[in-house]
């Protein structure tokens, strides 16, 4: 019996320090395994290396081996890649959502997941234009709560917030509690959001997850999810803006069908419309970011329908001009102009039902 333990032992060692300590440039000598088996306490000859080898194959580990001077033992294939864990580490590093206090500890645990050597190539530093991590440490576990509720279609109420010009937490209604069937997660904008019919509002709402707080799962079964279409949800809501919705017609230069096919996807049809122009009818949801995104392209774009659009565009235009050029008296104000544009909150709205997230 203990023969046998001291071999299961032998076994684990091995494979521990095969594991950590090897790659493909840095094979594991015999007379370097067996130091660290002497150093359990443990002996081990020539040939029972080379059995205990075999061994590790046939339980799953792709033990190589090199002959010659430097040769040895090492683990070739893993689970991941290095240049997959790279992708990882960088994702993780990049993301805005996750705290750099939790991003530190994934990438160490990525960083277990090969040898030390090549885990020296994961300390690295990504730099992303103007990244900001988030300051709410809960959203690592608020996600995996909000899977769990939508897979068992249960109801969830939480608190939502937003942060004032002191950076203190201000609850929306009062901290008074949301209750909502979440209906799924959408990344976007580097953000976490959540889609789900709010049951104050019977109306669908999304919400960022970094600002929701004290999350529980009831025991309430959710509303059916009826129209809720995730893949076309953030296409649709521009920077995840609340608004109006509708089937926006934009005509075209033939030099922005690029431009329109990322954004809107290739099915989209795109309609030739004259010589050197084509036109396009996404559905859109209207506000701020939409009329910032069709401003930097220009002349190259025209908004033709629906009326009321057009007229929010031209107001949304007029409002920003008349920041730069004041309007003289007993014309339009730049807040008369502001209040003529439709919806325009942002993942977080008012409390007014049809605007949006609250």
């Amino acid at each position: 019996m203990a023969k046998s333990a001291n071999y299961k032992r032998k076994l684990l060692i091995l494979a521990k320090m095969l594991l950590e300590r090897s790659d493909e440039e840095h094979p594991i000598s015999r007379q370097e395994m067996q130091e660290e088996l002497e150093r359990w306490g443990l002996t081990a000859e020539r040939k029972t290396l080379y059995d205990d080898m075999e061994q590790l194959q046939e339980l799953g580990l792709d033990v190589q081996s090199r002959r010659g001077r430097g040769g040895g033992w090492f683990i070739g294939e893993r689970r991941f890649e290095l240049a997959e864990l790279k992708l990882l580490v960088d994702a993780v590093q990049s993301s805005r959502f996750l705290t750099k206090r939790k991003s530190d500890a994934l990438i160490r645990k990525l960083e277990g997941l090969t040898s030390v050597h090549q885990a020296r190539q994961l300390q690295r530093q990504v730099y992303v234009d103007r990244r900001v991590k988030t300051m709410n440490e809960s959203i690592f576990y608020n996600v995996d709560r909000l899977h769990e509720a939508i897979a068992a279609n249960r109801s969830i109420t939480f608190r939502y917030f937003e942060y004032n010009a002191a950076r203190e937490r201000v609850f929306r209604r009062e901290g008074a509690k949301y209750l909502v069937t979440p209906f799924g997660l959408v990344w976007d904008s580097e953000n976490y959001y959540l889609a789900g019919w709010d049951e104050l509002h019977h109306e669908l709402r999304h919400y960022r997850v970094d600002k929701m707080a004290d999350i529980v799962v009831t025991s309430v079964k959710g509303v059916p999810k009826g129209k809720w279409a995730p893949e076309g949800y953030a296409r649709r809501h521009f920077g995840m803006y609340a608004g109006q919705p509708c089937q926006l017609r934009l005509r075209c230069r033939n030099r922005l069908a690029g431009v329109v096919v990322d954004r809107f996807g290739l099915d989209l049809p795109l309609a030739a419309d004259g010589e050197g122009y084509f036109t396009a009818s996404p559905e859109v949801v209207v506000s701020p970011p939409l009329w910032g995104w069709l401003f930097g392209l220009g002349d190259g774009v025209e908004v033709l329908s629906p009326d009321w659009a057009v007229d929010a565009f031209k107001s949304w235009l007029a409002a920003v001009a008349a920041v730069y050029n004041p309007a003289p008296d007993g014309e339009e104000s730049l807040e008369t102009a502001k209040e003529s544009i439709p919806g325009g909150t942002q993942h977080g709205g008012s409390d007014t039902a049809g605007t949006g997230p609250v």
